[in-house]
């Protein structure tokens, strides 16, 4: 018998929706789970039907900013969502918008997450904590949603930390698995967006050191990842995501404000001060090659 789960979609730009789209064995996700309703997947039911009927339902998902004047067919999505919530088993939210609030919230205080508004917890959904399995990203990366309700239709349990998010796929940092990991390192940092080499943390506002996600680990597309690309990781997982000043490293007399998770500022110092006295053939021939191209 198949998984029946509902998919609400708040204030939010479908982004995790089409992501999912994209997912190369989604077929095998809808043979194990049906959607009863999805707003751009085909649903045995409209959200109408959903709404006139109390169907059950084994997990809700949640994608969006929770708005609490937002209203589907007439009905204010915060009564929709304790409704379903207080039937279903499981109840994901899908990306950071559901998640932690996201972009909208930032731009209006009526606005949060299910359960969260950046870092502060919020109160009006407590009922469903315990239930509730946090999958943030921007959008979150499509074999992570879909592992995660493979794992919750099949009753696979895994540790969630203390914004609910599976350890399996947010217990390390987007810097595990990094390809420029020797660069960071040494200090050898990255001048030019699309660069194949060098780091991109010591100036150009990589956050991949203090933000938790797998998308080194589980590559998008099975293929790439922001940093491989030479783009700067945003930190989307995280609370306090889109941050002020993307793209830059602040800094405090030199020294990055925002340093690597769990590392003390003094480990890391005397760490980043023996590192740059090594001296690197490979990454000075680099630099040679770069200037005179």
């Amino acid at each position: 018998m198949k998984t029946k789960a509902i998919w609400l979609s708040s204030l939010a730009c479908n982004g995790n929706s089409h992501a999912l789209l994209t997912h190369p064995r989604l077929s095998s996700l809808l043979d194990e789970i049906e959607f009863l309703y999805h707003p751009l997947l085909p649903s045995t039911n409209s959200l109408s039907e959903i709404l006139e009927k109390e169907f059950e339902c084994d997990i809700l998902l949640i994608e969006g900013t929770i708005d609490p004047e937002l209203r589907k067919s007439g009905v204010k999505i915060v009564d929709l969502i304790r409704d379903i919530a207080k039937r279903a088993k499981w109840v994901v939210t899908v990306g950071t918008c559901s998640t932690f609030g996201g972009i909208f919230a930032q731009a209006d205080d009526r606005l949060g997450g299910l359960h969260f508004k950046g870092e502060e917890k919020c109160e009006k959904f407590s009922e469903i904590w315990e239930k509730t399995v946090s999958l943030p990203g921007c959008p979150v990366h499509p074999e992570i949603l879909v592992k995660s309700l493979q794992m919750i239709a099949n009753g696979i349990s895994t540790p969630l930390d203390n914004s609910r998010r599976p350890k399996l796929f947010f217990g390390w940092t987007v810097h595990d698995g990094c390809s420029r990991n020797e660069y960071f390192e040494y200090k050898e940092e990255g001048h030019e967006f699309g660069q194949m080499e060098g780091c991109m943390f010591i100036e150009h506002g990589c956050r991949a050191p203090f933000t938790r996600g797998s998308c080194n680990k589980i590559l998008w597309n099975q293929t790439n990842s922001k940093t491989r690309a030479g783009q700067p990781c945003m930190g989307c997982t995280e609370p306090d995501f889109p941050a002020d000043g993307l793209w830059r490293t602040k800094k405090h007399m030199g020294i990055p404000a925002k340093l690597p998770l769990d590392i003390p500022k003094r480990a890391y110092l005397t760490l980043a001060g023996i590192a740059k006295a090594f001296r690197i053939e490979r990454f000075e021939k680099r630099i040679l090659d770069e200037e005179e191209s």
